[in-house]
């Protein structure tokens, strides 16, 4: 783990922020929920100026990931590297159980699989953990690939900066070992999330040129969008008391089994919120049942910007999460909704009294606003922060096809590139990325 901070919104303290610093990247240590973004999210894109990333043409590369242990047909692949599987209905637990109840007591229609193109309601979580294995990157693609002659894996390397002849790419600078030297190539692909790509890029000398200049890193290209439009999904965690009589789950962390996805009152945006049921055993000495309550399409954006020319020195992460007032309105509605779906029959003699936040405070839209910028925090979905457009677009950093504007032989593949974060947990939209972008390689 990278073990890097951030400011969530402008009421926060820092929040950790972990990124993997392994192979495989952050799907070596992610949450594992396998699912795609929505067809509403490419055809986002393509309006922004990306028409090779319309939803029929992503799919054949979401299919061509997986394997999914549950469910064929047209929307689901059979042959990919990484398996998901969901967890049957008969295994969650008494809270999660009683959650999935209570929303389709409010109204809310069962969805058996989330990733159908127009899958809305309460259900299972598509997962790549099926019987407790990880199948990460590292797992599902390299394993299959060590072998080839072509390709080598350098671990325990840290880069530095991109190296350039004028404005072309021809060599990255890495440390490793207590050493530092240079490796060429043909082409550079920069893959480092959402985080670290801006930040190579900036320290490489691509970036805002006052940001640069500022830090007495020669300009190579004057990009002001890399390190902006940080995107990501704010989250509340609300808390409730158990009941004496209720049974805890026995797992000290409980997997995420099912969640509510659901479009908040009169948004013009669909699926635009997300809940979550678990069990803490964290809080108190009883431990505390748990809603988090995320919002899947925010409009606030935050920034990335360098704090020192040294690589190893994370770069402040400014998430700027609820500074649009119509984020904190539909979160609102998410906090009194998920209250709602606690006070529904199937918790009864499970919720002793509500913890966070407390009832003076939920009633009062000034109130709930402090408590939620002081409390929100990431859902860990960080994107956008090398915004692809066409170059009309001030903000772009790369083309449709991965090319950083203004410099030859360089390109970027992860979720940096996406313009916002997707109604989804990014975890596929990375390796969709990486395969569209792979393909964008070979034929170029």
């Amino acid at each position: 783990d990278w073990q890097y901070s951030g400011i969530a919104s402008r009421l926060s303290k820092n929040m950790p922020v972990p990124r993997g610093k392994v192979t495989g990247g952050t799907s070596s240590i992610n949450g594992q929920v396998f699912l795609r973004p929505i067809p509403e999210d490419f055809a986002r894109w393509v309006e922004l100026g990306n028409d090779r990333w319309g939803f029929e043409e992503c799919l054949p590369y979401m299919l061509k990931i997986e394997t999914d242990l549950d469910y064929g047909g047209d929307f689901h692949g059979q042959e990919g590297p990484i398996v998901v599987k969901r967890h049957d209905l008969e295994t969650l637990t008494n809270e999660q159980l009683a959650f999935y109840k209570a929303c389709k007591y409010q109204g809310y229609t069962e969805n058996l699989d989330h990733n159908l193109p127009d899958a809305e309601g309460v259900g299972p979580y598509p997962l790549n953990n099926p019987g407790g294995i990880r199948f990460s990157t590292a797992l599902g693609y390299l394993t299959q690939s060590r072998h080839r002659l072509n390709l080598t894996i350098k671990p325990n390397c840290v880069t530095k900066k991109i190296l350039f002849d004028g404005n072309t790419a021809n060599g990255v600078e890495v440390i490793s070992g207590g050493e530092t030297f240079r490796i060429d190539g043909r082409e550079i692909i920069l893959s480092a999330g959402a985080i670290a790509t801006p930040q190579i890029l900036m320290l490489s000398g691509i970036g805002p040129k006052e940001s640069l200049s500022r830090l007495d890193i020669d300009v190579v290209s004057d990009l002001p969008g890399v390190g902006k439009n940080l995107r990501d999904h704010p989250d509340i965690r609300m808390t409730w008391q158990p009941d004496a009589t209720f049974k805890k789950p026995d797992q000290k962390i409980g997997p995420q089994k099912v969640a509510l996805r659901y479009t908040s009152e009169g948004s013009p945006y669909r699926n635009d919120m997300i809940m979550v049921m678990r069990f803490s055993h964290d809080l108190g000495e009883s431990g505390a049942l748990m809603i988090s309550v995320g919002l899947y399409l925010a409009e606030s954006t935050g920034k990335i910007s360098l704090q020192s020319k040294d690589i190893c020195i994370q770069p402040l992460l400014n998430y700027n999460l609820l500074s649009q007032e119509y984020d904190l309105q539909r979160l609102r509605e998410g906090v009194r909704l998920a209250d709602q779906i606690v006070r529904s029959p199937s918790f009864d003699g499970m919720v002793a009294s509500r913890i966070a936040p407390q009832e003076n405070v939920i009633n009062n839209n000034d109130l709930l606003d402090k408590w939620m910028l002081e409390n929100v925090q990431t859902m860990h979905h960080i994107s956008g922060t090398c915004k692809m457009g066409p170059r009309s677009d001030r903000q772009a950093v790369v083309n449709q096809y991965g090319s950083v504007y203004g410099i030859n032989k360089l390109r970027i593949a992860d979720t940096s590139i996406m313009p916002d974060c997707p109604r989804a947990n990014t975890n596929v939209a990375a390796m969709l990325i990486g395969e569209k972008i792979s393909e964008f390689i070979k034929t170029a």
